[in-house]
């Protein structure tokens, strides 16, 4: 099992063509989910999160309506100054909000300790999203690609799942 952060990313990068040949190799065939969730489930439970705090480093976090309510009581603020203080819009998309960020990742990073942990938003609660998340597995693989350049998790999962099905590299 690969950890080492420099190492994911390398790799990652130079599989991305193969990741996405993959991707598209699960929605033609029809393999039973719960095997793939067995796999991530357990190098999931191999890694701890906590320790790499990559995603909160370098994914954009969006926040739902629910997650502002949720954190705004947390904080103790009002939904609106929640908004106001914590999120922006996305680059990338004008769909949700999203958190706010620093040079060194998320705001609410503080070393690889998430000073907001109880009350997260809703995708940082089912990061990485293989084995939890909204859609289906094959819905959820499309970012799979990008992930994993930055998340052991997923750069792991993505090659025993390569293994189980037999997937010509």
């Amino acid at each position: 099992m690969i950890t080492d952060l420099v190492q994911i990313k390398q790799l990652g990068k130079k599989k991305q063509a193969e990741n996405e040949k993959f991707r598209r190799h699960l929605k033609r065939h029809n393999f039973p989910e719960l095997k793939f969730r067995r796999v991530a489930e357990e190098i999931e439970s191999a890694i701890d999160c906590r320790t790499c705090a990559n995603c909160c480093r370098v994914a954009e976090t969006d926040v739902t309506v629910r997650d502002v309510a949720r954190l705004s009581r947390h904080l103790g603020l009002s939904p609106r100054e929640f908004v106001e203080q914590y999120t922006t819009t996305s680059a990338f998309e004008q769909k949700e909000p999203i958190l706010r960020r620093r040079e060194s990742g998320c705001i609410f990073l503080e070393g690889n300790d998430c000073t907001i942990y109880e009350a997260r938003p809703d995708t940082c609660r089912d990061f990485p999203h293989l084995i939890r998340g909204a859609g289906s597995f094959e819905s959820r693989m499309w970012q799979m690609v990008d992930r994993a350049t930055y998340c052991p998790i997923v750069y792991n999962s993505l090659e025993e799942f390569k293994d189980m099905v037999k997937f010509q590299r």
